[in-house]
């Protein structure tokens, strides 16, 4: 049986993946959170992988606060890219298959066709700086590193977007969403399917050489404002949605006016099928 250790393994994508690993019984996921395991720490790193030997290592751990990495930089940069480099160096040395979460935020969200893996980076916040530079601490310490950037994640756990949408609308009798802000929600239960899929292919092929950059979200494109009106179609809720600009929604950091992720490349190089989004959604609103 393969050992997976998830670090950050209580957040929505590690509980996602708690419940996704009932179909792959070959692997034996080990979760620890901060309090378990601190990614930040050098020491804590190598007694735990010496005396464990991973076989892989998920890295879910993250500083996602997005508006309050703009005034909390360091702890952003600390959790973001130095503990990615941490981690990336002890995984090298312990031959430990390294795959690391990563976001659409590294884009400037300027263009209007998918980004591909290897289109031009460009984050507008510290959030999207930070998780740039540990990938690039991933892949530069260790090429074999399996970077997957995501987007607009949700589930039915820890706090996201369905759940707070939902919470409002049990709340408010009229919401207003920005509607100029274009990408693909991604249900975490799907993601964490995906990386399983991508470590059961590693087991079948040790020696294919795929580290590198992935995208990962569900098919199909929508905007904030429309993701929220199907919660609301779906949910049967009765709340109004007003669709605004997002220069009437001020935030601390700047968001990706566009950030569909084209998919290719994980598809074809581990056979992942993506479902489309409305049906994950579902999914997830069933599964609650």
């Amino acid at each position: 049986m393969k050992n997976i250790l998830v670090t950050g393994g209580h957040g929505q994508l590690g509980q996602s993946l708690k419940k996704a690993a009932t179909a792959y019984p070959q692997f034996n996921l080990i979760f620890l959170d901060a309090t378990e395991l601190d990614v930040t720490d050098a020491d804590a790193l190598s007694a735990y992988f010496s005396a464990n030997q991973p076989d892989a290592c998920i890295n879910c751990a993250a500083y996602t606060a997005v508006d309050k990495a703009e005034s909390e930089e360091e702890k952003a940069f600390l959790l973001n890219f130095q503990a990615v480099l941490l981690l990336a160096e002890i995984c090298a040395e312990h031959r430990t298959q390294l795959i690391h979460i990563s976001t659409d935020y590294v884009f400037s969200g300027k263009q209007n066709v998918p980004y591909r893996e290897d289109d031009e980076t460009d984050p507008q916040s510290i959030y999207g700086s930070s998780k740039l530079r540990g990938e690039a601490a991933a892949l530069g310490y260790n090429p074999d590193t399996i970077v997957v950037r995501t987007s607009w994640l949700y589930s039915e756990y820890a706090v996201n977007f369905l759940k707070r949408m939902q919470e409002l609308m049990r709340e408010k009798q009229e919401l207003s969403v920005v509607f100029d802000q274009t990408g693909t929600p991604t249900y975490a239960g799907d993601l964490a399917t995906a990386l399983l899929d991508i470590l059961q292919y590693k087991a079948g092929n040790p020696d294919a050489a795929t580290g590198g950059v992935y995208h990962y979200s569900n098919e199909g494109v929508t905007s904030w404002y429309d993701f929220a009106v199907t919660i609301k179609e779906l949910t049967a809720a009765t709340t109004t949605i007003l669709p605004v600009t997002s220069d009437k929604y001020q935030t601390a950091a700047a968001r990706p006016a566009y950030s569909v992720l084209n998919k290719e490349k994980i598809k074809e190089t581990f056979g992942i099928h993506v479902p489309y989004w409305r049906d994950s959604l579902n999914k997830c609103l069933r599964r609650m």
